[in-house]
């Protein structure tokens, strides 16, 4: 690969996920602030993601895949996006904030893939050549909660003015390049032809279902859905959380966690490689569970080290459960599932995990708020707790010791 496309490619990748983390990491202090939102609204929100990753497959699958060049609907999506942003910025109550965003999640949750098909076609050797790309989805989400704390908008006096709606005027502008930046990049071609017969059953990876008759497998799989639960109370909660008890520059605090998460990223193989795939996954979840009880019993003074070491621990909890995982499937499925099965772990924790989290994070914040959107956090990080615990004992109880051939090409 040359040095401009490798320089094309990492643009590509800041853009998209600097798109996402200008206002995905404050969505929830956003609508709280600025539309007197209701937790269950909040809830309802954060789960259009889930909505997204279950309707991608089709998007991608029906039209990317057999009709039209990747790095054009890519920019068609974005420029879309653009507009579906800068209406979001404009609303003021959240009976038209919430179709605005649906629309949108359902658009861009398969931009995550097109983003990899169209770096992954440039590529001789991915498994050495996509994580330098990568990183710099990173570096741009990190770089969007950076910009929200220098500008001050969740600042106590940004909060009060409403200056948190200007991350949706961000995310437009930014939505925008990428959509006019996308069509120079390298030609993606569809890979299937157009008069191939479609199967349902492909597009969702429910033929990799045939995995599942593996014990191991199962458990692992299961274990996936079920993390997803306090997964989403991170996703949902921790900005709202942070604000609430008087966290100065939150957001910017918050990128400590994709930090984490880069430098665990470099660990993971050698980590992997040592102590194989259950005592990883095993590290991953008790994280979860030490995560969430530091939130709890951590405070915007004296223990404010709690939750700065909460935040730093997303790397161990995403990496080493998440992509780990992801190594895992690869390895089960052989050649035959390998694309299906990926499709069928993202539906299910993405899609059915995410979705039962967010709703769950919801229910259990409202009921316990006390006053004027004031809450009892450390009851509601308990839960998320527990639930990591009971998944952890869950998963150690039943997965039984496995070597598995990690392949090169695992990306």
């Amino acid at each position: 690969m040359s040095l401009l496309t490798r320089f094309r490619l990492s643009i590509m990748m800041f853009l998209e996920f600097f798109v996402w983390g200008s206002w995905y990491v404050t969505m929830g202090t956003f609508l709280g602030a600025n539309l007197a939102a209701k937790d269950q609204e909040i809830s309802l929100a954060f789960s259009t993601q889930s909505f997204g990753a279950i309707i991608a497959p089709f998007i991608v699958g029906l039209i990317a895949d057999r009709y039209f060049h990747a790095q054009r609907i890519l920019g068609v999506i974005h420029l879309l996006g653009a507009v579906l942003m800068y209406l979001l910025y404009t609303s003021n109550d959240f009976s038209f904030f919430f179709p605005i965003l649906l629309g949108y999640m359902i658009l861009f949750m398969p931009t995550l893939a097109l983003v990899n098909s169209i770096s992954f076609n440039q590529m001789k050797d991915p498994a050495k050549e996509f994580s330098i790309i990568r990183v710099w989805g990173t570096i741009g989400w990190i770089a969007a909660g950076i910009l929200i704390s220098v500008f001050a908008w969740d600042s106590q006096e940004g909060l009060s003015n409403g200056l948190l709606g200007n991350t949706w005027l961000m995310a437009a502008v930014v939505s925008l390049v990428l959509g006019v930046f996308s069509f120079t990049l390298p030609a993606t071609p569809p890979r299937a032809k157009s008069n191939d017969k479609v199967k349902f059953s492909e597009l969702l990876g429910l033929d990799a279902l045939a995995l599942l008759k593996d014990r191991n497998y199962a458990i692992f799989f299961l274990s996936s859905v079920l993390i997803c639960i306090p997964l989403a109370f991170y996703y949902q909660n921790a900005s709202p959380f942070l604000t609430e008890i008087g966290v100065e520059n939150s957001t910017g605090k918050m990128t400590i966690g994709q930090i984490s998460e880069v430098l665990f990223m470099l660990a993971l193989p050698l980590f992997f490689s040592r102590f194989g795939i259950k005592k990883t996954l095993v590290v991953a979840m008790l994280a979860w569970a030490v995560r969430y009880v530091f939130f709890a019993f951590g405070n915007a003074d004296e223990g404010v080290w709690l939750l700065m070491i909460g935040i730093a621990l997303h790397g161990i909890c995403y990496d080493f459960f998440f992509v780990s995982g992801q190594i895992y499937t690869d390895a089960h499925a052989g050649e035959k599932f390998k694309s299906s099965a990926q499709g069928l772990i993202t539906l299910a924790t993405y899609g059915v995990g995410m979705l039962i989290g967010f709703w769950a994070a919801g229910q259990i914040s409202n009921y316990y708020l006390i006053d004027d959107r004031m809450h009892d956090w450390q009851s509601i990080w308990l839960i998320p707790a527990g639930i990591s615990v009971f998944v952890l004992l869950f998963f150690t109880s039943f997965f039984k010791k496995e070597e598995i051939k990690t392949q090169s090409n695992h990306s």
